[in-house]
């Protein structure tokens, strides 16, 4: 028999990372904490930056928000020099240490490097054995320092060489930034899971997880960093390498559906319109009568509007969220425990109340938040909760670089639909298709045999076995389970 899913665990998917570089820029630092600004919702746990003035690298790590580690300008005077490359954090591997914080430096042969990864690598621990037994000394305990011994290991004379060695040896899904002395490189992987643009500012190259981090240093935006590619800046200017084959791209569906910013554009799409268009085809597949559609704030609201306009029902913000709430604090007895959803939401009694109400969000995971929301807005008077959800039910865990709860600990795996409806409270339940979604973001459906993006969230078609974890060698496909409820 299934058991209901815990009150104490974390209800959201959690985004990756997010990383940012610049070459040839006298203000680079500078603009690297602006670009690591606007990639904040990628990561909220740490936020780093490495810096080169032609001598010497300096660099800045610090947990906590961008603002914390780098509003002070004393800190950006400190990162000297003309080129950096710069990383916000949220832990899919590695723990929450001053030492996982990247981007991780190592002096090498040919000089120093830095390192920053946005992704997860399926076979890192496998390898992070193979080096051990060699005698590679690691400090910290993520994945991307296999990166950095590999690279270090190789008998190439080029970092460029050395880079594509080490890079065809590891799988999973990465974007990197790695700068030395004479360059900042972008990197993706052949697959393009993970989102890496190319932008230009003041006459200098820069590269950034999302467009949204260009748009606030006033950068240009070039074009998409393809899969496979690896892209050099320096004093000669841009110039593409492509070691690998080409094959299908699976770009991360999901940054569509919640973790790119809306104000992004993702593989030439913009994600606000996307998101309008998921919801717009959400209402034409899974139509209700209804008085009013309410966003779940702030992930739903894009997905809410394209659903409202498609219906022919008011949209209206039903809920209210508190954008000054961090990290829930500790709550010492369950009755403040169980308030701890109205910390970030809270119902607007106005709109709700004696309505029919159609809720829109993003996802459910463990489900835990979806009861309290529901809960609340009939609290509020609504006659009818009707709950729709704009991507389809999450029933695998992510292994390439998403913090997603084991398999067992999805609400989706848990329960059918029927389940699942009555466990959250609400008088209906539906979600998109993955055909439906595919025809959001301008497919005419999903090709089972050839696939244009990673959805294996939905589907469990994985783009490559996750080595790691098929093994055991994680034992679980989280290496920890936090306990934050979280929405943008």
């Amino acid at each position: 028999m299934m058991t209901p899913p815990s009150e104490h665990l974390d209800d959201a998917l959690h985004e990756e990372c997010g990383v940012f570089g610049i070459f040839g820029h006298p203000q680079a630092s500078a603009l690297t904490a602006l670009g690591l600004h606007a990639l904040q919702h990628r990561g909220q746990e740490a936020a780093g930056m490495v810096s080169y003035d032609g001598t010497l690298f300096h660099h800045h790590h610090g947990l906590g928000h961008v603002a914390d580690n780098f509003a002070n300008a004393n800190v950006i005077d400190r990162l000297k020099g003309d080129q950096a490359v710069g990383h916000v954090r949220y832990s899919t591997t590695g723990d929450t240490l001053l030492r996982n914080v990247q981007p991780l430096f190592a002096e090498m042969a040919f000089g120093g490097l830095a390192l920053g990864h946005n992704g997860n690598l399926t076979n890192a621990m496998a390898l992070r054995k193979q080096l051990v037994r060699r005698g590679c000394l690691f400090s910290s305990t993520t994945d991307t320092e296999v990166i950095i011994h590999l690279i270090a290991i190789s008998l190439y004379s080029s970092v460029e060489d050395r880079m594509i060695e080490a890079l065809k040896q590891i799988d999973g899904a990465y974007s990197l930034v790695v700068m030395t002395k004479d360059a900042v490189y972008g990197v993706r992987d052949p697959l393009g899971i993970r989102p890496l643009v190319i932008g230009k500012v003041d006459g200098s190259w820069c590269l950034a997880s999302e467009t949204c981090a260009l748009d606030i240093i006033g950068a240009e935006f070039i074009r998409d960093v393809d899969p496979g590619e690896i892209v050099s800046l320096s004093a000669n200017g841009i110039r593409s390498i492509k070691p690998f084959a080409p094959i299908q791209s699976r770009f991360c569906i999901f940054e569509y559906i919640y973790f790119a910013r809306p104000d992004s554009v993702a593989e030439g799409r913009s994600v606000y319109d996307v998101r309008k268009k998921i919801g717009a085809q959400l209402a034409i597949e899974t139509p209700v009568d209804a008085d009013i559609v309410v966003p779940v704030p702030d992930s739903g609201v894009p997905a809410a509007l394209g659903f409202a306009n498609q219906a022919g029902i008011p949209f209206d913000l039903g809920i209210i969220r508190n954008h000054y709430v961090g990290r829930t604090f500790i709550q010492p007895t369950d009755g403040i425990r169980h308030a701890g959803v109205k910390m970030k939401h809270n119902a607007n009694r106005q709109m709700l109340e004696g309505k029919r109400v159609i809720l829109v969000d993003d996802s459910i995971v463990r489900g835990t938040t979806s009861r309290k929301i529901v809960e609340m807005v009939r609290q509020a008077g609504a006659t009818e909760v009707h709950m729709r959800i704009s991507s389809p039910p999450t029933t695998n865990s992510c292994y390439f670089g998403i913090d997603t709860p084991v398999r067992e600990q999805l609400l989706a795996y848990q329960y059918d639909l029927a389940g699942m409806t009555k466990l959250i409270g609400v008088d209906s339940l539906a979600f998109i298709s993955i055909d439906g979604l595919y025809k959001a973001v301008g497919k005419s459906g999903r090709d089972p045999k050839c696939p244009n993006f990673c959805d294996a969230c939905f589907t469990g078609d994985y783009p490559f076995p996750p080595t790691d974890y098929l093994e055991g060698a994680h034992g679980t496909a989280q290496l920890s389970l936090l306990t934050e409820d979280s929405h943008h």
